[in-house]
């Protein structure tokens, strides 16, 4: 793993190691913005409908995952487990456009954009392969080499079948030549 691999995810898990923390110590600070969004998908998606349960469980999930990405355990689930985390904090908790007073409209603002700065960074974490080829090359270089695999047995088998004919017809001359 290169240096800046080692240095940089910690530092993009943190804020969610952070964030996380205060969630499950503090969910009561976060609950009346989750509560509006909670009312219109809990029956949908079969969510708790307690918004203190829901933060308690954003936050669990945001300092396991911040966790293993820190580590560079599974980075690239890890990071995507943590942007599926920010998309509904997001918007739920950081909706400037309908906030009247300018500073916490601005205030707001600030946090929309920062964590859709974090998104950007977690999703370029999450194709990150490290310098090895990702999935869709190694499928690729499977089928190419099945192919190539497949095109040298028959090559194989066309000579083959060329040398046996040769031998047949050699044996059928000598069997021949001793009769005669």
């Amino acid at each position: 793993m290169t240096l800046v691999r080692r240095l940089a995810r910690p530092m993009l898990a943190s804020m969610f190691l952070v964030g996380g923390l205060d969630q499950l110590r503090h969910p009561q600070s976060k609950a009346p913005a989750v509560e509006d969004m909670l009312q219109k998908v809990s029956e949908r998606l079969g969510l708790p409908d307690d918004p203190q349960t829901l933060v308690r469980v954003n936050g669990a999930v945001m300092v396991g995952a911040g966790t293993m990405l820190a580590l560079g355990k599974m980075p690239r689930a890890s990071a995507l487990v943590l942007a599926g985390t920010l998309v509904p904090t997001t918007i739920g908790a950081h909706r400037f456009w309908e906030i009247d007073d300018p500073d916490k409209r601005a205030q707001q603002k600030v946090q929309f954009f920062k964590n859709l700065s974090l998104l950007g960074g977690v999703l370029i974490a999450a194709v990150d392969t490290a310098g090895k080829p990702g999935l869709s090359w190694r499928a690729q270089h499977l089928l190419d080499e099945g192919a190539r695999g497949a095109g040298r047995t028959r090559r194989e088998l066309k000579r083959a079948a060329k040398a046996a004919r040769r031998e047949a017809k050699l044996a059928a001359s000598q069997a021949h030549d001793a009769v005669a």
